[in-house]
């Protein structure tokens, strides 16, 4: 497989326990279907119960052709500005896989970071819905499911105790 910006050969590398094809010189990276999900699940756990869904909000999100092509399928990619962060990842609608510029990783994971400690606080009751339903929809996946169920659970019983030790104090004495 060739990179989408040089042309160079990409070579197999393990990122965050996911086998990827990665290029030497712009040190740019190729996942393929579901990759970047596992990596992004690998690389911080506190965030796996967020998904990196490029499509979730199909009102909001932005999509450019841009000149680089698909290492798998050689069709031409197309720029998706990722959710409401500055990363733009590109994406290929034949195999859904997705190239990512150097340092486009860790803006992502910064992004979900920041995202998740908003959500947390903000749309608690909405998000541990979804991710309950989750759990009962998606059989196939249900120890995953479930684990989010339980990640979300624990984050929110840790913010809860920082920004409100008061009212943890008197749960707790009671």
């Amino acid at each position: 497989m060739d990179c989408p910006n040089d042309n160079e050969k990409l070579e197999k590398i393990i990122f965050h326990n996911v086998e990827v094809d990665y290029c030497k010189k712009c040190l740019g990276m190729w996942f393929d279907k579901e990759e970047l999900r596992l990596a992004k699940d690998n690389a911080d756990e506190k965030i796996n119960w967020l998904d990196v869904d490029l499509w979730r909000d199909q009102g909001r999100f932005e999509v450019v052709r841009v000149s680089k092509y698909c290492p798998v399928c050689r069709v031409g990619l197309v720029q998706v500005k990722y959710d409401k962060s500055k990363t733009k990842v590109d994406f290929c609608k034949m195999c859904q896989g997705a190239w990512l510029d150097r340092g486009e990783f860790k803006q992502i994971i910064n992004y979900l970071k920041n995202k998740s400690d908003y959500e947390i606080l903000h749309h608690y009751a909405k998000n541990f819905m979804m991710e309950s339903w989750e759990v009962f929809s998606n059989p196939g996946a249900f120890r995953e499911e479930l684990e989010d169920v339980m990640m979300l659970l624990k984050l929110f019983k840790y913010k809860f105790v920082v920004q409100h030790p008061i009212i943890n104090n008197l749960i707790e004495n009671l």
